[in-house]
């Protein structure tokens, strides 16, 4: 006898509540990690080349990436 995995599963609908919420959680974590990790990375780079403008670059390469994630997010939500 052959029991298909997959027929006995229930595919998660779009309109589950948690799964918002898990979305649009996720773009609130992303922003503030993108310009922390940047913002560190810079520091990092100051400390190892010795300079005190970098964690500037950090900081705003940072910003950019937080915001072109979530642009990308919001743009995947759109199409489905």
């Amino acid at each position: 006898m052959h029991l298909d995995y997959n027929s006995r599963m229930q595919k998660p609908s779009g309109k589950d509540p948690l799964v918002s919420l898990a979305r649009y959680s996720e773009i609130g974590f992303i922003i503030p990690a993108a310009i922390l990790l940047g913002f560190f990375l810079g520091k990092l780079a100051d400390y190892w080349l010795h300079t005190k403008w970098l964690y500037l670059v950090g900081l705003l390469f940072g910003a950019v990436v937080g915001f072109w994630q979530m642009i990308r997010m919001a743009m995947g939500a759109f199409k489905k």
